[in-house]
């Protein structure tokens, strides 16, 4: 497992983004900076994600930042080249998958079967995505799909909230949780970022308190 990832480990929560306008960039990276979680999983289904991500790496470089629902390889460098350092899909796509190894990008596939994870497997990958982690089981699924896979890492996203977490975390082949709880796309439009800096604090104290 590379550097980043033991990162994104530390902070057990990646805040999962929606922005609809990269004004909100900035203060949105602020509040999660200064509520000790200086990640995001800026996801590519808005126009603004790229400016998002963009804004995000030159003002806030300490910021772990990655790009979310990446579809196609353009995307993938599109991404990269605003500044995002890990990719994740929301399923395994072979394609993407390879195309962001040979590049030397960290890649996190959505991988919800056993058969997908051996895809990923195959590929030496140490970290897969799970999504959509509730609707699939949750951790009832994720421990069945780890017990024949004893190398492997899951980051589950999808359902995740303050209520659960300490269910997920609590699982020791689950690398982090991705979530939007604390990022919610009406928190960001009205403009409450000390709001979301609150919820942050919360999410960081709640990670220490089951991880210890």
């Amino acid at each position: 497992m590379n550097e980043l990832l033991q990162k994104v480990e530390e902070f057990g929560v990646v805040p999962v983004v929606v922005l609809n306008d990269a004004k909100d960039a900035a203060p949105l990276a602020k509040a999660l900076c200064e509520g000790g979680l200086p990640c995001a999983e800026v996801t590519f289904r808005t126009e603004a994600a790229e400016e998002s991500i963009r804004i995000m790496a030159r003002e806030f470089p300490e910021m772990v930042l990655g790009a979310g629902t990446v579809l196609t390889t353009e995307q993938v460098d599109r991404a990269v080249a605003a500044g995002a350092k890990f990719i994740v899909s929301p399923g395994f796509d072979a394609e993407i998958v390879d195309y962001c190894l040979k590049k030397g990008i960290t890649v996190l596939p959505g991988c919800i079967t056993p058969s997908e994870v051996a895809q990923a497997v195959k590929r030496g990958l140490a970290v897969v995505k799970f999504f959509p982690a509730e609707q699939f089981g949750g951790v009832a699924t994720l421990k069945a799909l780890a017990a024949p896979y004893t190398g492997v890492k899951f980051m589950p996203t999808g359902g995740i909230n303050a209520k659960n977490l300490k269910e997920y975390l609590s699982f020791s082949k689950i690398l982090a949780c991705g979530g939007s709880w604390m990022v919610k796309g009406d928190l960001v439009a009205a403009g409450k970022f000390e709001e979301i800096k609150a919820m942050t604090k919360e999410a960081v104290a709640l990670v220490k308190e089951i991880r210890g």
